[in-house]
């Protein structure tokens, strides 16, 4: 026999409820389990935190310091005076000591042939450029002709005034006639020396056709070319520098220009290139620029590739030598655009120095004013010290004074001869 249960048996109905709400109580059994298990992992986690914490602020703790025993040590030393110059750095442009145009002298004309170029070295009274001469010498033959004719007139006047002064005795010529054959004879002389002054005033002529540099020099610029009309009027045709020597004009601060003398050795540097070249002030010029408020210093250098003409160098002036305390460069300090250096006074303290630097070399810094060279100056002055307070300096003895090797200039930089 079958049965049918129903829902709606009170049993069946009570047994369901039981079930939803057992299966309720584990669902949040589970959650309260999760939440327990998260809470625990937190708390490790805190716990974790909080004693890399404890070891890092163990480890990182200062240490007690030992109590100072003293003012600090400062290294300190006394420069003294040496021998330096007061070197004068400086730019400027490179030029022919004697820069010199050469034009047309004569009348001008087509030019017919060039026999110089730029680069060239040529002595003086070479040929650089011809002018077409064929006009000029088809009248130089002209004159000659005319020359040879009156050559020819003179020598018969003379003739006739010779028999004529053989029959002025017997009285068949009267005086009257020798005076008028007398200058006869002197006015066919003249004519031949107007035509011989003609023949060498065109050859003259001819000659200055030849365009010729004026003295031995390096050509730097060929500005004519072949078939060009030239007259006196058209300008320089060539530049050439004389001898073939050059100079830097360097502007030179005017404050900088007294320390400056005729005679002062000078080293060269043009510009993009490695080589260094030996000069001499010859020549301080003497005006000052109104609007640059600069001077000029005309620096003497020898002939060289490259020592163009046009060019820029750079140029340091050996100048006037003077006895001035020298101080490391770590010993000078720079504030609000000043220098100066600390010194450590008879009683141990520190002051503050300002100082004018001067040149600067290998061996340290020249000081033009500040010091005295009897001062304990302090060799490294660092942003540790400050003025007023109480050290203990350790003396240093000075660098010994390295004789300063010449400069030699490349063998084709030797300077030239002074013009």
């Amino acid at each position: 026999m079958n049965m049918h249960l129903s829902p709606h048996d009170p049993e069946i109905r009570a047994q369901l409820e039981r079930d939803a709400a057992d299966a309720a109580a584990e669902v949040d059994a589970r959650r309260r389990q999760k939440r327990r298990n998260w809470l625990i992992f937190g708390a490790i986690m805190i716990a974790v935190a909080a004693f890399i914490g404890f070891l890092l602020m163990k480890v990182n703790a200062p240490k007690p310091s030992a109590a100072p025993s003293g003012p600090p040590v400062v290294s300190v030393m006394v420069p003294g005076n040496v021998l330096v110059s007061d070197r004068v750095s400086a730019v400027g442009s490179i030029s022919a000591r004697r820069d010199m145009p050469v034009g047309v002298a004569g009348e001008g004309g087509m030019i017919s042939a060039i026999r110089a170029e730029a680069g060239q070295f040529v002595g003086r009274g070479q040929v650089l450029a011809e002018i077409d001469s064929a006009v000029q010498r088809a009248q130089l033959q002209q004159l000659q002709a005319s020359v040879v004719q009156a050559d020819a007139d003179a020598r018969l006047a003379q003739s006739e005034l010779d028999r004529a002064q053989a029959l002025v005795a017997r009285g068949f010529i009267s005086k009257a006639d020798i005076d008028r054959r007398t200058a006869t004879r002197d006015s066919a002389r003249a004519r031949v020396n107007v035509a011989q002054a003609q023949v060498r005033e065109m050859q003259e002529r001819i000659n200055r056709l030849a365009i010729r540099a004026p003295e031995a020099g390096l050509v730097l610029q060929r500005m004519v070319e072949p078939g060009q009309v030239v007259s006196p009027g058209s300008g320089a045709l060539y530049r050439i520098a004389a001898g073939g020597q050059m100079e830097l004009r360097a502007k030179v601060a005017e404050q900088d220009m007294p320390q400056l003398a005729v005679g002062q050795t000078a080293t060269v540097t043009p510009v993009g290139s490695s080589s260094t070249y030996a000069g001499t002030v010859w020549l301080l010029e003497p005006v000052i620029d109104p609007q640059t408020r600069l001077g000029m210093a005309r620096v003497q250098l020898p002939a060289a590739s490259d020592l163009r003409a046009g060019g820029f160098a750079n140029v340091v002036i050996d100048g006037v030598q003077a006895l001035r305390p020298r101080v490391p460069q770590s010993a000078i300090l720079s504030d609000n655009g000043e220098s100066h250096v600390f010194i450590i006074n008879s009683q141990d303290v520190v002051e503050k120095r300002p100082v004018t630097t001067g040149t600067i070399s290998q061996q340290g810094v020249a000081i033009t004013s500040g010091l005295s060279g009897t001062e304990k100056v302090v060799v490294s002055a660092g942003a540790f010290l400050r003025p007023g307070e109480k050290v203990k300096p350790a003396l240093k003895a000075a660098p010994a004074e390295a004789p300063a090797a010449p400069q030699a200039a490349p063998a084709a930089a030797a300077p030239a001869k002074a013009g």
